[in-house]
């Protein structure tokens, strides 16, 4: 029998990488884990992480201001230098906390760039490894688009990092990544325009949660420019950035700090070495696998962003775990992709889970939905406008929840509790059957009464 290095190498140190070489491990693998950048991946360094961090910073705004209705008064003012040394100081201990992890899990870090040589041979820098399996879990990247003058864009990886606050903003995309960190420049003092190609924002969520959070948006004063395309960026001198948009044929100039491109995200496979290995990919790079995150090559997986399944953190991780555990553990475990709740950490915040009203009309024959908007009682004392949405869609033939979506404060931590009903498979009547807890918005959910049939 061929002597290898290794069980498993894994090729890329973030959040799916992580945990599939700690699960391996425990399993008594031996296991070692190559990363080109910073042991924590996308999420962790320049992801999901710093970014909730910037958002909890843009919301004290807003808090201060509302604060003087409930007796407090505050005389505050913001630093940016100061906020993003403290986040620096933060994602150092956690990239910390994960080197930890894989050395006390008995695995071996390799820091730089690693490629496949063959199906079993990994190379880094001028050193070749073995290993009877491979997994690549090497995330994905900001997409920038083909147009004059990108070099003077940043993407989200940039942002986290940009040595002052700029006072007008252009991003361009309306996906969650726009809209989050619009509102996050926002909240800090910036004039901001997000300039989106689509009829409107938030592609692939439900059509209500989209309209009431553009609504929110544009009552918030930040400038949401639909169907308007950015056509060239110039910098004359020593001045702002020009941007040019076209909306509905209309051309017109923009003068502004920063450029931040929100255009979508490619899965990171160039140059690894994968199609040497004889690894399929689709069309937009992805490594393409099975329920159990195995590619075409028996003993190379893939797992997270870089297989353009479902591109969130806690899928990688349980991704990660599973192909330890098929491989390991002594069980095949496949991922459950259905049902897996979303955040958007926009202002307001969106919460959701399962189908939106046009994907159930699509797989059930007949679908109820109930619907409230409100002004959360937090509000009533500062007289801020801003309004919550609440939604359940129902499969009416079995009267099962199909479907959540919120939009509106606590949205992303009040989804989580209702994404476990609708993941059991919960139905109206167990909804309404609960008793609510009072005053929360989180009780609009058990209390849910008009009822309309789905748009068609």
């Amino acid at each position: 029998m061929t002597q290898f290095d290794y069980d498993l190498f894994v090729i890329g140190a973030g959040s799916g990488g992580v945990r599939a070489a700690r699960v391996a491990a425990g399993f008594g693998a031996r296991v070692a884990v190559a990363e080109a950048d910073r042991p924590g991946g996308t999420c962790v360094i320049r992801g999901c992480v710093p970014k909730k961090l910037l958002v909890y910073a843009a919301h004290f705004r807003e808090d201060l201001e509302d604060a003087a209705a409930y007796g407090w008064s505050a005389d505050a003012t913001f630093s940016w230098p100061t906020l993003i040394a403290n986040k620096d100081r933060e994602i150092a201990r956690l990239e910390d906390i994960y080197r930890t992890l894989l050395k006390s899990a008995g695995a071996s870090l390799y820091e730089g760039r690693a490629t496949l040589v063959d199906p079993h041979t990994v190379e880094i820098a001028t050193r070749r490894y073995t290993a009877r399996h491979v997994l690549v879990a090497t995330g994905g990247r900001p997409v920038r688009p083909g147009i004059p003058g990108t070099e003077f864009a940043i993407t989200s990886d940039e942002a986290f990092q940009l040595a002052e606050l700029p006072r007008r903003v252009l991003i361009v995309g309306g996906g969650y990544v726009g809209v989050e960190f619009g509102g996050i420049f926002h909240g800090l003092g910036a004039e901001v325009t997000i300039a989106y190609r689509g009829e409107q924002i938030l592609r692939g969520f439900d059509d209500d949660v989209r309209h009431h959070l553009h609504d929110e948006l544009v009552r918030k004063k930040l400038d949401v420019r639909l169907q308007c395309d950015l056509r060239s960026i110039e910098r004359r001198g020593d001045g702002p950035l020009v941007a040019t948009l076209v909306t509905a044929g209309t051309q017109q100039q923009l003068e502004v700090g920063a450029v931040l491109f929100a255009t979508g995200r490619q899965p990171v496979t160039a140059g690894l070495g994968l199609e040497a290995a004889g690894v399929q990919l689709d069309a937009d790079g992805a490594v393409i696998v099975d329920e159990y995150s195995r590619s075409n090559v028996p003993n190379i997986h893939a797992v997270g962003d870089v297989t353009n399944r479902v591109a969130l953190t806690p899928v990688a991780i349980r991704e990660g775990a599973a192909v330890a555990t098929t491989l390991f553990g002594g069980r095949r475990v496949a991922v459950d992709h259905r049902d897996v709740p979303h955040a958007v950490f926009s202002q307001p915040p969106v919460g959701t889970v399962g189908l939106s009203e046009a994907a159930a009309s699509a797989a059930h024959d007949f679908v109820d939905v109930y619907t409230a908007t409100f002004r959360p009682l937090k509000y009533t004392l500062s007289g801020r406008n801003e309004r919550t949405l609440v939604k359940l869609v129902v499969d009416a033939a079995s009267q099962r929840v199909v479907g959540a979506h919120m939009v509106g404060p606590d949205a992303p931590e009040i989804i989580q509790g209702i994404a476990i009903a609708v993941k059991a498979g919960l139905t109206k009547e167990q909804f309404d059957a609960t008793v609510a807890v009072h005053p929360t918005a989180a009780e609009e959910f058990v209390t849910l009464r008009d009822k309309r049939a789905a748009r068609r």
